[in-house]
């Protein structure tokens, strides 16, 4: 396991000077994800606060080789690159081991791009690709997507008088992946950076398609103050909203905190925790719809004991 001083020593392939929000756990996650192998790495990044925020012209915060994909391509491009890479292997133009990484938000993974994602997987392209899940296409102005938790007020579901905010509950792309019987697929958070780091290079070495999806609390779309960004990542985890687990060659397992929590050495706190972190949840709050408080935990409990049996713990 990397000690963090030994973390510290890596170079930065993401540097400084990007324009994301103060807050924001997106270039958290990407460093942490990018320090995880000391191969050359190329990566694409799909359209999205990130790639907006860290490609302003003329300037850039990327220290590795890197493409703008449209919004539902990134996994297309990265796979064209990989082919390439091993053409150019193969003819003895290129000696030099590399590896691939896609970056997509939760709209360029879990709708927009999942089309480009479930073919690259399907062709067996050797690539990281990576979710920076924070539950809404916050580059355009907050509208609910796949991946929004049900309650959430958005733009495109505002909690209001008729409607609790989302009305449906997120889709579980991570197993939705999974069943593509791709090598790895894994949950991580920024706040358990070692769990991350080793997940990161697992993917990365994994001989074939790997995906982590790793939540990225936003303070503006999730209303938060942005210096309780890490804090709320590992709420997610201790209420079991965000379980930490992996899918490494068939076979499953907790991981971290989820861990601990599943063999009773931690406890799992409740979902009423989390509501009350983040204003998008405020109205679940009031009687009119602390139904769907309830909903949710019931959910999650659901979820949370599925995964137990998955990991046969």
């Amino acid at each position: 396991m990397i000690t963090l001083e030994e973390l510290q020593e890596k170079p930065d392939k993401l540097t400084e000077g990007h324009r994301l929000c103060a807050g924001c756990g997106e270039p958290t996650i990407v460093r942490q994800v990018l320090m995880a192998t000391d191969l050359p790495v190329v990566v694409s990044n799909a359209t999205g606060c990130f790639e907006v925020s860290t490609s302003g012209f003329p300037y850039s915060a990327w220290n590795v080789p890197w493409i703008h994909s449209a919004f539902e391509n990134a996994a297309a491009t990265i796979a064209g690159v990989e082919s390439a890479y091993k053409v150019l292997k193969r003819k003895g133009k290129i000696q030099d081991e590399m590896r691939f990484a896609a970056f997509a938000g939760d709209g360029g993974t879990y709708d927009i791009g999942f089309q480009a994602l479930s073919g690259a997987i399907e062709r067996g392209h050797q690539f990281l690709f990576v979710c920076m899940n924070n539950e809404a296409y916050m580059n355009t102005g907050i509208q609910r997507s796949g991946a929004t938790g049900k309650g959430a007020s958005t733009t495109t579901s505002p909690a209001g008088s008729l409607i609790p905010g989302k009305k449906e509950f997120p889709k579980d792309i991570t197993k939705i992946v999974a069943a593509h019987e791709l090598p790895y697929a894994a949950q991580a958070s920024p706040h358990n950076w070692k769990d991350l780091h080793e997940k990161a290079s697992k993917g990365f070495e994994a001989g074939g398609p790997a995906f982590l999806n790793v939540i990225s609390p936003c303070p503006r779309g999730w209303r938060h103050d942005s210096s309780q960004t890490i804090a709320i990542a590992r709420l997610a985890v201790e209420t079991c909203v965000w379980p930490l687990y992996e899918y490494d060659h068939g076979k499953w397992n907790l991981t971290g905190e989820s861990k601990r929590i599943a063999e009773g050495k931690k406890d799992k706190l409740p979902i009423d925790d989390w509501i009350k972190s983040q204003g998008r949840f405020k109205h679940l709050q009031s009687s009119k719809w602390e139904n769907i408080a309830d909903e949710i935990q019931e959910n999650v409990d659901k979820k949370w004991d599925e995964l137990v049996k998955l990991a046969e713990l």
